[in-house]
């Protein structure tokens, strides 16, 4: 019944910007930590970046300076704003959210669709 939306990808200049978005709705009672991963066909899911409820952040290596992620709680909304991107930042990204449906309910983790980004040189 939850449901997470990407949006915000597109193609873009290596250097360029972008700033994408996840929305959650449904059945929600509470949204705990947030992240931003990304996948390329035959690799494993990589972290870019996570955000914990109280605002604490987490960023993978390859894009630490360069990205930034953000929350409005009461939107149910993550961001990722893509700054200086490269080329291997093309991937598709992948919004994921810890809910609690139900203030009764355990967290499960729920996943979006999936936004395509893809950096040209």
């Amino acid at each position: 019944q939850v449901q997470l939306v990407e949006s915000g990808g597109g193609l873009k200049q290596a250097g360029g910007s972008l700033r994408l978005s996840c929305v959650a709705s449904g059945s929600i009672f509470s949204i705990n930590d947030m992240g931003w991963y990304r996948q390329t066909p035959g690799k494993q899911r990589e972290l870019v970046a996570t955000i914990s409820s109280a605002g604490i952040t987490n960023y993978a290596d390859s894009v630490k300076g360069r990205f930034t992620i953000s929350r409005e709680n009461a939107k149910k909304t993550m961001y990722l704003q893509m700054n200086s991107l490269k080329p291997e930042d093309t991937s598709v990204y992948y919004c994921k959210a810890n809910v609690q449906v139900r203030s009764w309910t355990v967290r499960v983790d729920y996943w979006g669709q999936g936004t395509q980004v893809t950096v040209s040189s």
